[in-house]
């Protein structure tokens, strides 16, 4: 008989019939995976390097005088000379207005902040409209905090806890010190730590093999991954192998970390309360949204002033993109004039499809015929003049062909593995359009809306596979059928209105 475990295993690790083999796919990357979204298509502006547009480039198409606009704005901003001020897009609806701030963002990259929200948003049974939109406001400011902090960074050889008695009295003992020996690639480092640094550690399930790094002045514990020495060929744990730190254990590392001011007024304003049973059952079953009030936000401001005047953080003003701005109302536009004036503020950028319209907010609800305040793009007057404009113009019958052929391959495509995603060659086509479907979307995107058309692809697709259509392509017969099953907001009013009575 086999005493050890290494001859038992495999004997007691042979399936069953009635218990199949459990095998999961490890992943190669931990990102999410990738969603077809209404501008995944979108990689950026598109623009040469003397700064014009390409009709057709990084997944845009058209709008090319729109396009340049925004890339001398993106220029502006990376210059730092674009604070405080605002632009606003105006044009029909589906004409890539949304399309060009996304645009905007992928140009500015992941570290100037980017928010994004729609008029409608301010609207709340629980915080004010001027709060929402100052938080969104504070949201798009970034601050880079540059420090130099001691640290012991190396591999884990040696985790061993001390108890001592409880000296309260009570049965069982209590850990009083840790003794953790760190490895580097210029030596050992042996250190005694105090009990809180070790539920830190238990919370990021360090054990011996990890790569750590342990903040000297707060304490606080960071796992990095798992030590490259413990990686193996054939290895069935999902684990980030790092190497073994380069330098001493003991080091002194410049840390750079990425905030926005909206986070350092949450910080600041949760509300502490008591210590007692009761304090923390009362936070806890009233979990309302905490206003946050000027006198902290201006007490932060002094605070970010000083460490930017000191040399230690960094402002990086980002964007704020409203859209449907029209949805505000004349409160939310006064105070928007204020804020655009404060010395700390992000770049605002409008965007509404609205040309004359009663800005909300000035109807009177005791004269029910008075108008209310007729303006251009449901603004207020004395905000349109620290407005620049862009416009954006209705797409050609050629430019809408070129938009259905764009998004039919995203739409009908889908990606071998997570890391060659961005490979052409590696996307998996699941279906294509024959010409006579593709004139009779462009017709469709033409005669009622783009957006109309982009939403047919996916029923036609679903149709011409319900059909058993070879290779499935999408003919025009299958683009006409899911037309008659989808109808758009013109037929359908047209149909209420003959055989309902309904008055438009």
């Amino acid at each position: 008989m086999a005493t050890n475990g290494s001859a038992a295993a495999p004997a007691a690790a042979q399936p069953t019939a009635s218990q199949p083999v459990q095998i999961s796919e490890v992943r190669q990357s931990s990102s999410r995976e990738n969603r077809t979204a209404a501008h995944s298509h979108i990689r950026g502006l598109g623009l040469r390097p003397d700064g014009y547009a390409d009709p057709n480039s990084h997944g845009f198409v058209g709008q090319t005088h729109a396009r340049e606009a925004c890339g001398v704005v993106v220029d502006l901003i990376k210059a730092k000379r674009m604070a405080g001020k605002a632009v606003m897009m105006a044009g029909g609806p589906g004409t890539g207005k949304t399309a060009l701030a996304l645009a905007m963002s992928r140009e500015l990259g992941t570290k100037v902040p980017f928010c994004l929200m729609t008029g409608s948003e301010v609207y709340s049974a629980e915080v004010k409209k001027t709060e929402a939109l100052m938080e969104n406001f504070r949201r798009a400011i970034g601050l880079r905090v540059q420090e130099r902090k001691e640290v012991y960074e190396g591999e884990v050889v040696e985790l061993t806890p001390e108890e001592s008695e409880n000296p309260l009295g009570a049965y069982g003992r209590t850990i009083s010190h840790l003794l953790i020996t760190l490895r580097s690639s210029k030596g050992t480092k042996k250190l005694r730590l105090d009990p809180s640094i070790y539920e830190a550690i238990q919370k990021e399930r360090v054990r011996i093999g990890d790569v750590i790094y342990i903040e000297a002045n707060t304490g606080a514990v960071k796992r990095v991954g798992r030590s490259d020495a413990f990686s193996t060929e054939f290895d069935l744990e999902a684990e980030e192998y790092v190497p073994v730190p380069k330098g001493e254990v003991h080091k002194k590392k410049d840390v750079v970390q990425d905030v926005t001011l909206h986070d350092l007024d949450v910080a600041n304003a949760r509300p502490q309360g008591g210590q007692d049973v009761m304090s923390m059952m009362g936070q806890l079953m009233k979990p309302r949204k905490t206003e946050i009030t000027e006198k902290l936000r201006s007490e932060i401001n002094k605070v970010v002033n000083k460490y930017i005047d000191q040399g230690v953080a960094e402002l990086v003003p980002g964007v704020l993109f409203i859209d449907e701005v029209h949805m505000l109302d004349i409160e939310c536009f006064t105070y928007l004039n204020r804020a655009l004036e404060s010395s700390i503020s992000p770049i605002v950028i409008l965007a509404t499809n609205r040309g004359m319209a009663t800005v909300k907010g000035t109807t009177s609800p005791l004269s029910p015929n008075d108008p209310g305040l007729l303006s251009a793009h449901g603004i207020p007057p004395d905000l349109l003049p620290r407005l620049l404009l862009i416009p954006t113009h209705p797409y050609t019958s050629t430019e809408i062909g070129t938009i259905i052929q764009l998004r039919a391959k995203l739409e009908f495509a889908t990606a071998t593995a997570p890391q060659l995603a961005d490979n052409p060659q590696a996307l998996k086509v699941s279906a294509t359009l024959a010409p006579d479907a593709l004139e009779e979307l462009t017709r469709q995107g033409t005669n009622v809306s783009l957006r109309y058309a982009l939403q047919l692809l996916a029923p036609s697709a679903i149709l011409a596979r319900a059909r058993g259509s070879e290779g499935n392509v999408i003919t025009g017969a299958d683009v006409n059928e899911a037309t008659a099953l989808f109808w758009d907001a013109g037929r359908s009013a047209a149909q209420l209105k003959d055989r309902a009575g309904f008055i438009a």
